[in-house]
C-alpha cells in the first residue's frame, strides 16, 4: 500500500518548498506578497485530493516581526488549540511534518474567500469584505452565532482570543459556509500584556490590548466579539442607526464593546446567551 506524501509521514529531510513540490501540485502560494507574518503556506494538490500547507516560512528572513524560532513556537500552539476543540468551523488538521525549517500543518483545504482585505480596498462594493456585508442579515446573524459558538468553546476550555479579525474569516459564499483559520496566537489562560500594543487589526482590538502590564481575559474575548458584529452588521461604529439587527441584538453589542471592561459580560458564556436570547427575542413573532 502506497504511502500518502502529507498524511503518512512525520519528518522530511528537504525543504517545504521542495518536499511539496515533489510530491504534488503547488498550485498557490502564500508568501510576503500576501501577508507579512513571515509564514509562507501552500495550495497543494496530490492524487489523493487538495489540501492546505502552512509553514513558518525562511529561519533567515530577516524581515518579519517574529523571528523563525517564535513563529515556530506559535504552529506549536496552533497545533494544542486545534487538538483542544472540534467545531465544525475549524478546518481539519490532518498531518504534522517536522522539516529543516520547522513544522509543516497540513489542513484541510477549504473554499471561500478571505472576508479581509486591504484597508485601500475596504470601501470596494467589489471587495469580498462588502460582498459580505451586503448579504441579508439573518445570513451574516448566522456567521456570527458560529463565530460565538467557537469562542464560547474555546473559552470553556481556558483559551483567550488574540488577534481575532476578518483576516481569520473564510467565507464559502456560493454555499453560505464559514470557515475560521490563523488562530495561532490565542491563549491558554488569563494573561498580563507585557507587550503594549499587541498583536491584531485595531478594529477588533480591546482597550487593554493596547496596554502594558493589563490584564487579558475573558472580558477581552467578549469585547473583540462585540467588535466583530460592529465590524460585520454595522458599519464598524457602535451608533445604533447602521446596525442591521434589532434593539435586543444592538444592546448585546454595546454592552460587550464598553470601554470599561467591568461593564461587560464577564465571560464568553454570559455574552452567548444573551446573545442567543436576544436573536431567538428576534425571531418571535
Amino acid at each position: 500500500m502506497n504511502r500518502h506524501p502529507l498524511l503518512d509521514v512525520e519528518n522530511i529531510e528537504q525543504t517545504p518548498d521542495v518536499y511539496l513540490n515533489s510530491v504534488g501540485n503547488v498550485f498557490a502560494v502564500f508568501d510576503e506578497r500576501s501577508q507579512d507574518s513571515g509564514n509562507i503556506s501552500y495550495g497543494v494538490q496530490t492524487a489523493q485530493g487538495r489540501y492546505f500547507v502552512k509553514t513558518a516560512g525562511n529561519p533567515d528572513d530577516p524581515n518579519p516581526f517574529l523571528s523563525h524560532s517564535e513563529r515556530v513556537s506559535l504552529f506549536r500552539n496552533a497545533v494544542r488549540l486545534r487538538r483542544s476543540c472540534d467545531h465544525p468551523t475549524l478546518p481539519s488538521l490532518y498531518q504534522v511534518v517536522e522539516s529543516p525549517h520547522g513544522p509543516l500543518l497540513v489542513y484541510q483545504w477549504v473554499e471561500g474567500e478571505l472576508l479581509r482585505v486591504e484597508a485601500a480596498m475596504r470601501d470596494d462594493p467589489r471587495s469580498t469584505f462588502q460582498r459580505f456585508r451586503r448579504l441579508p442579515s439573518h445570513e451574516i446573524i448566522r456567521a456570527l452565532n458560529l463565530v460565538y459558538e467557537l469562542h464560547h468553546q474555546l473559552a470553556q476550555l481556558g483559551w483567550i482570543a488574540v488577534d481575532f479579525y476578518d483576516g481569520c474569516l473564510i467565507y464559502d459564499f456560493p454555499c453560505r459556509k464559514l470557515h475560521i483559520v490563523d488562530l495561532d496566537h490565542y491563549c491558554e489562560g488569563p494573561f498580563i500584556n507585557r507587550m503594549g500594543r499587541m498583536f491584531g487589526s485595531s478594529r477588533f482590538m480591546a482597550p487593554e490590548e493596547f496596554e502594558r502590564d493589563a490584564h487579558i481575559d475573558e472580558r477581552t474575548t467578549v469585547f473583540t466579539m462585540g467588535r466583530t458584529a460592529a465590524v460585520l452588521l454595522s458599519n464598524g461604529t457602535l451608533e445604533h442607526r447602521p446596525f442591521r439587527g434589532s434593539d435586543a441584538l444592538y444592546e448585546v453589542v454595546r454592552r460587550a464593546c464598553d470601554s470599561d471592561r467591568e461593564k461587560r459580560y464577564d465571560s464568553m458564556a454570559a455574552f452567548f446567551a444573551a446573545w442567543q436570547d436576544a436573536h431567538i427575542g428576534e425571531s418571535t413573532p
